[in-house]
């Protein structure tokens, strides 16, 4: 299981640096600052629109037994069976929150944006590195995940 478990994290960590890179942006600002304001605008959204996770139960399903006949005639008994119920937890205030959040990010002049991933090419033949400070971004544009969750933004030659 274990074993499993790792395998799991191993795939889902590559298949994050091939993902596009979903922030908020502010061209010429530092990612540490980047980082510090949006955690500033987590909490405070957090503290404006508080969780309120619900618990809901989606009640089992009963399918009764039903006989089953082909065009010859023969009839076999298809037996019952019981579709199980589900336990489901969301937060109402969750979509509320993002917007909050949203609007304390561009208050301080931040708009999100998706970066998409950088070709194979692309990514292999760039320096090793990461980005310190947000550059100008051009439909050129890419993102090099790396393995620290860092990321470089490169442009496609």
């Amino acid at each position: 299981m274990q074993r499993k478990t790792a395998l799991l994290v191993i795939a889902l960590a590559a298949a994050a640096g091939c993902a596009p890179l979903n922030t908020y942006y502010r061209a010429g600002v530092s990612v540490e600052r980047l980082n510090r304001d949006t955690t500033t605008c987590e909490v405070k959204a957090l503290r404006d629109v508080p969780a309120s996770v619900q618990v809901r139960r989606i009640p089992p399903e009963f399918v009764p037994a039903y006989k089953s006949c082909d065009s010859a005639g023969n009839c076999t008994i298809v037996p019952g069976y019981v579709i199980p119920g589900e336990t489901i937890t969301f937060d109402p205030n969750d979509g509320l929150r993002k917007r909050v959040e949203g609007q304390c990010m561009a208050d301080k002049g931040y708009a999100p944006v998706t970066i998409p991933p950088c070709p194979d090419h692309v990514a292999n033949a760039a320096p090793v590195g990461k980005t310190r400070t947000l550059p100008k971004l051009t439909p050129r544009s890419c993102v090099i995940r790396n393995r620290d969750g860092s990321f470089q933004i490169v442009s496609r030659g």
